[in-house]
């Protein structure tokens, strides 16, 4: 088993980019074992790590104002390679030397940088006098480079667009490597880590499965574990993990909130109890949200009602568990940067109904996260690690709130069993037409809007349904679903021939892109 101290290091200093993740998204993709800390805690990080190289991020600050964000002098003493991408470049600038000015002309969105000199950082890319496509972002311009520091690419807007000080390997980059709008960014990042750095790529899904089962083990002792189970991929595989790791020390407590897809809780006892044989609470708490529900029609209150009746319940049934000191949960890396800053610890309403940020005060029980440094589709790659199908790790990803936040307005028994209705007939033709696999997430929305229409010799005046299917890798951003015209054809006419109430389908083409919230 290799221990996590074993593994190779890249640090990601965080200046708070919105895409800072997507860095350790491709590090990840080239097997490199990474952490994101944000630029005020990065020389304790710096020093617990001991990084074999370091990534300063993007950030919105600009370098030139006084008290903006500055990389800890100790990244540049460290003797390892250091990469500063578009805000990372601007710093290193400033702080070995060179000027960053604002009030020139901004650049943003896809750009062409010439290649001016050959380095290793941008090998098996275009040669010396050619163009390369990137993804620039930045409003203020380097003027002056450090001494030692070259000039290895420029565009139009950024003389300095690529520069490197070969004999301390530090390089910068005006544009973001990261994303996906710079089609060769990955080979970059990877030319730093390990052609640069010459970092193996040691990590692997079977070395991070062993690792966390020793954390648990250790962490737990003998004690025991409460999981909050919720069906969806996430808390499943945390269980399925924790279970390998501690056994029946394990205890799962699914609760029932009424807000389920359809026959979504014969599903989860089913599977638990049967195939996985984990110890299983269930409690159906259905009419207990409902009742708190009534009424409200305000989303953020909807969530935090559902929030505080299930942490209650929750709280209540685990009560009952003799011996129980830890509470297992699923949360992922997406939760925790879209529920606190990285860089600034500001906490933002995004996902107000995970407990990412600790437990209320009332609560007495250890958090234990098995997946908290995972993405979504590395937790899928994880749950096949652990033996889980295909079939159950490629599922679509379901909020912690259920269909409320799929019915904008007041959440009636009624509405719910409507959205249900509509819902499974919506996901079965995805499957009929082989589409399940192609998407990220679909769902359907009851839409608190009525339409007049005809239906045979009687006219109608009913709700509007609402598709929605998104593709994406990790859930960070998102784009729409290109639907083949004949499969939503068959949707909308199965839904209005067989859910009443609903006269109207209408499928939604709008794209998430990065930090914006769920549609509803």
């Amino acid at each position: 088993m290799t221990a996590p101290a074993d593994h190779q290091k890249v640090l990601i200093v965080d200046f708070g980019s919105q895409v800072t993740q997507l860095i350790a998204r491709r590090l990840r993709e080239a097997s490199v074992y990474c952490e994101i800390h944000p630029y005020a805690k990065a020389e304790a990080a710096l020093a617990s790590m001991k990084p074999q190289a370091i990534i300063l991020s993007g950030g919105p600050e600009s370098v030139h104002e006084e008290g903006s964000p500055r990389a800890p002098q100790g990244v540049f003493e460290a003797g390892v390679p250091v990469l500063g991408i578009c805000y990372g470049e601007m710093t290193m600038c400033e702080q070995l030397g060179g000027k960053v000015e604002g009030g020139h002309t901004r650049e943003f969105g896809r750009a062409e940088i010439t290649v001016e000199k050959t380095s290793p950082l941008l090998a098996d890319l275009a040669p010396v006098g050619e163009d390369e496509t990137v993804w620039m972002s930045h409003g203020d311009k380097i003027v002056a480079i450090p001494t030692g520091f070259e000039v290895v690419a420029s565009s139009a807007g950024s003389p300095y667009a690529v520069i490197a000080d070969e004999a301390r390997r530090f390089y910068g980059v005006q544009f973001h490597p990261e994303v996906m709008h710079t089609p060769r960014g990955a080979t970059m990042l990877k030319n730093f880590t390990h052609g640069i750095a010459g970092l193996k790529g040691d990590w692997t899904m079977a070395a991070y499965r062993d690792e966390k089962i020793a954390q648990i083990r250790e962490q737990v002792g003998s004690a025991k574990v409460v999981c909050g189970l919720s069906g969806g991929v996430d808390s499943s595989v945390a269980a399925v993990l924790i279970h390998e790791a501690i056994g029946d020390q394990l205890t799962c407590v699914f609760v029932d909130t009424g807000l389920l897809r359809k026959d979504e809780a014969t599903q989860v006892t089913t599977l638990f109890r049967e195939h996985y044989n984990i110890p299983l609470i269930h409690v159906d708490a259905s009419k207990e949200f409902l009742g708190a529900l009534a009424g409200q029609s305000d989303p953020e209150t909807k969530r935090k009602t559902i929030g505080r009746v299930f942490i209650e319940i929750f709280d209540r049934e685990a009560g009952k568990i003799d011996g129980a000191e830890f509470l297992a949960q699923g949360t992922l890396y997406p939760d925790v940067i879209e529920s606190v800053s990285s860089s600034s610890g500001k906490a933002h309403v995004i996902k107000s109904h995970h407990n990412v940020g600790g437990l209320p005060d009332f609560m007495k029980l250890k958090l234990v996260e098995p997946l908290r440094e995972l993405f979504k589709d590395e937790v899928r790659a994880l749950g096949r690690e652990l033996g889980l199908t295909d079939a159950f790790v490629g599922r679509h990803p379901f909020p912690g709130p259920g269909l409320a936040i799929r019915i904008p307005g007041e959440i009636t028994p009624e509405a719910v069993e409507t959205l249900q209705q509509a819902d499974a007939i919506y996901l079965e033709e995805i499957r009929k037409a082989g589409l399940y696999d192609s998407i990220w997430q679909a769902f359907a929305v009851l839409l608190p809007v009525k339409t007049v229409g005809v239906m045979g010799d009687a006219r109608t005046y009913e709700k509007v349904l609402a598709l929605r299917a998104v593709t994406s890798t990790d859930g960070m951003t998102a784009d729409f679903f290109e639907f083949p015209w004949e499969v939503l054809g068959r949707c909308a006419t199965r839904i209005v021939n067989e859910v009443r109430g609903v006269n109207r389908v209408v499928y939604d083409v709008t794209s998430k892109p990065p930090g914006t919230i769920e549609w509803e």
